[in-house]
């Protein structure tokens, strides 16, 4: 079993990347990391979806990855990070892989093929290509309503077979497909839930974990559900779920990560909910919407 088998379990926060002016923020991703740090997440995910890695540069990327881990290591925790990677390309993708192997990473989390949309053949060799070509361990994520096609179970078995392929990322909307999965699964393959809404629902179906952006709010939160169902105490994390549960939907009223930035820039986590095009800032409405979740929840807590 390799490092990241290990350790990939529980709550794992797909990190919001921070802009200003048209810049990596690095003031505020030192800020967040140290927050999040703090908090009960098991790892972290750098420049996947939720850290709008298709507009980050290499060299904004590589800055990414060595903050987050300097911010880490001043904390004083062993928290993994894998680095979020996508394309079309499997040959340039073999070149990303070359290009980040002496990264301060833990592995890597790459999505299907997007818009080509191969088929499961292809999608086998494509993985095999790059497991055998990655020195990191990789987490598969499978998530065609982004993609356009869906990895198999058959084929997603035939992966897991491979050393270097450790687990999933698993959006694939059909909870029968994931609980055939789950059951059918080798022992040391990992799967985490990336459908926020659908957290609890895919620990109480025997998933070791999620990724989950709106752990970014009430993160303590979050890892207590993770927890609850890991002792067994169906009825306290479905207590502590539904302290949350509105917020896998208020967080995804528009495009993410734009809600949660707007959340965490309110919150002072960030100093601006800038996004890069094509993704915009949120509404006026959405924003008030959200200004007043933040005032209640507050109110609550005080």
């Amino acid at each position: 079993m390799t490092d990241l088998q290990e350790q990939l379990h529980g709550l794992w926060l797909p990190l919001v990347t921070p802009f200003q002016n048209g810049a990596l923020d690095e003031r505020s991703l030192r800020r967040l990391t140290r927050h999040y740090s703090a908090q009960g997440i098991d790892g972290l995910i750098l420049g996947a979806t939720s850290g709008e890695g298709m507009t980050l540069r290499e060299a904004e990327l590589e800055r990414l990855v060595a903050i987050v881990r300097d911010e880490v290591a001043a904390g004083r925790r062993t928290l993994p990070i894998c680095l979020g990677l996508s394309g079309a390309d499997t040959a340039r993708l073999q070149e990303r892989l070359d290009e980040t192997a002496d990264w301060p990473i833990d592995g890597y989390l790459i999505a299907s093929p997007y818009y080509v949309r191969p088929s499961q053949r292809g999608l086998l060799a494509h993985f095999e290509a790059l497991a055998d070509h990655a020195a990191w361990p990789l987490a598969l994520y499978n998530i065609p309503y982004r993609t356009s096609v869906n990895i198999t179970n058959q084929t997603m078995l035939r992966l897991a077979e491979h050393r270097n392929i450790v687990g999933l990322k698993d959006c694939g909307a059909s909870r029968e497909q994931s609980i055939a999965l789950l059951r059918d699964r080798p022992k040391e393959f990992r799967v985490l839930t990336g459908e926020d809404a659908n957290y609890f629902e895919a620990l109480a179906d025997g998933a070791d974990g999620g990724i989950v952006l709106s752990a970014h709010v009430e993160t303590a939160t979050f890892a207590a559900v993770y927890a609850e169902m890991k002792r067994g105490n169906h009825d306290a994390a479905l207590a502590r779920w539904h302290e949350v549960a509105d917020l896998t939907r208020l967080l995804f009223t528009e495009p993410s990560p734009a809600p949660a930035k707007y959340w965490l820039w309110r919150c002072g986590l960030i100093d601006s909910p800038e996004v890069r095009l094509p993704m915009v800032e949120v509404s006026s409405e959405l924003a008030a919407t959200i200004d007043r979740e933040i005032a209640r929840r507050t109110q609550s807590a005080a």
